[in-house]
């Protein structure tokens, strides 16, 4: 086990968490559901995103090292199942990236150069904004922890300021102008007619919980620090993400929620469009602007370790554990993110000429993908608790063996629904085309197909990376001094 830096206090690990979790993009999209999408908010926080939080604070204090979900997958289901979890867990970064910066290049060409607003005009500009902020990603992604994690910290400060402003700000709209749409208990109610298109995306608007874990070996004691952050920033988030939903719906009619530009439009409905309420709006759409990019440093940080400590472990490929030689970061894992999200970006754009289909099936691919470790990791806490049992736990679920089951089993429920409805989706006022479904199928396949080549790749047992440079360096004197004699 490598001596790192604990450099990750109380304070960073809950913001770290907060940015992980706490996203702005994908709000219209929850919030085009219609108003009974406060009634799912409610459903999936209560049977959720609360027994996520308690399988994850007792799986990251029992086991506080370096990995987080690739050890808890190794001890529970054994180096095969570790290998293919965490490449998921990483993959999924790589094709995930794309999506978010292309809502990216939207809202800012929204703000700042709106004749690349419209496709087809402006695809190949938006296509190299966000091509330029993967690789800022991974420049971040490359510095030192104490320097990255500042960059994440500003972004959660902003996401809470700016899903605070559109809540309080939707309530002052609707009490001047009176609401855009109707709400009243009646049509809270959930309903499963149009939810099965997003209902997914709320469960994706919850994850990462078990991010922080991944560097765990870079936090300040991490059994104690951990579940604490977790607990602080999950009421957070939640209170956060149901009252954004409400000024939303408060502000702007159904109709006018975009994918991808009903942000902006949400700010201008709620602060206007000329004189203070324009500056509010820019400078809102700034802000959000730097929360997309944070999202994925926070993301990349977290996933890319995970692989390369798997890497140096023997269950990825060895390239993947290789670090910078200064800053003692995961290099090699984060430059190929950059190739993997580059090339995902470029390919799906020379099919798809629609700006909101290219975002939703990369999307929706990537969170295909993304869901998937979590079919291992809930119900590795029972597995755990079974096959070590002795092992101290200084957090429990509560409720006893039958409380960690019945947790582990409804949020494995959740995701296997999830990951099925983001497979058969039906994007909105739009036929399914093959332009949009192929895609999506060709990524998810050849995703997967990779996977289990480098898993069937890797099944002969080896020394871990670790133990045979190790191995190596005792035996390099042996080699020079056998070189001096014969010479």
């Amino acid at each position: 086990m490598k001596s790192r830096r604990r450099v990750m206090g109380l304070v960073d690990v809950t913001l770290f968490t907060v940015s992980a979790i706490l996203v702005v993009d994908q709000l219209t999209a929850s919030a085009s559901i219609g108003t009974d999408t406060l009634g799912w908010w409610v459903l999936a926080i209560v049977f959720f995103f609360v027994p996520y939080a308690l399988i994850t604070a007792e799986l990251a204090t029992t086991y506080p090292e370096q990995g987080g979900i690739y050890v808890w997958t190794k001890r529970a289901f054994g180096r095969r199942w570790a290998a293919r979890n965490t490449y998921w867990y990483w993959v999924n970064v790589a094709l995930w990236m794309p999506s978010v910066f292309l809502l990216f290049a939207g809202l800012f060409c929204q703000l700042f150069v709106s004749h690349w607003t419209d496709w087809p005009a402006g695809k190949w500009p938006q296509i190299a904004i966000a091509v330029a902020l993967t690789w800022a990603v991974v420049g971040v992604g490359i510095m030192r922890l104490e320097v990255g994690k500042r960059v994440n910290n500003l972004g959660a400060i902003l996401k809470v300021a700016i899903i605070f402003s559109l809540g309080a700000g939707g309530i002052v709209f609707a009490l001047r102008h009176g609401s855009a749409n109707t709400i009243h208990l009646g049509n809270l109610l959930p309903s499963f007619n149009v939810t099965k298109t997003y209902l997914p995306v709320i469960v994706y608007l919850l994850m990462g919980f078990e991010l922080v874990s991944s560097m765990a070996g870079e936090v300040k004691d991490p059994q104690r620090q951990i579940p604490r952050a977790i607990f602080t920033s999950g009421a957070s988030i939640a209170f956060l993400y149901v009252f954004a939903t409400v000024g939303i719906l408060l502000a702007l009619p159904l109709g006018k929620l975009e994918l991808v530009q009903g942000l902006v439009e949400t700010f201008r409905e709620i602060f206007g469009r000329t004189g203070v309420g324009e500056v509010v709006v820019y400078v809102l759409g700034i802000g959000a602007l730097y929360t997309y990019f944070t999202n994925m440093t926070t993301w990349t940080m977290g996933a890319n370790r995970a692989a390369a400590e798997a890497a140096s472990e023997g269950e990825l490929p060895e390239i993947l554990a290789r670090e910078h030689p200064v800053h003692k970061t995961p290099l090699a894992a984060l430059l190929i993110t950059g190739v993997v999200s580059t090339v995902v970006l470029v390919g799906t754009a020379l099919f798809i000429n629609t700006e909101d289909n290219l975002f939703f099936a990369i999307f929706a691919a990537s969170s295909v993908i993304f869901l998937l470790p979590y079919l291992l990791m809930f119900p590795a806490v029972v597995v755990l608790r079974r096959k070590d049992p002795d092992r101290p736990r200084p957090f429990r679920v509560p409720g006893g063996e039958f409380g960690a089951v019945a947790l582990a089993v409804v949020t494995t429920v959740v995701i296997a629904a999830a990951t099925v409805l983001f497979v058969w989706p039906e994007i909105p006022n739009a036929p399914a085309e093959w332009s949009y479904t192929g895609p999506l199928l060709a990524i998810v396949v050849a995703t997967l197909a990779v996977g289990e080549v480098i898993v069937w790749r890797m099944a002969h047992p080896r020394a871990p990376l670790t133990a045979r440079r190790g191995a190596e360096a005792r035996t390099a004197p042996t080699r020079s001094a056998a070189g001096e004699q014969s010479a």
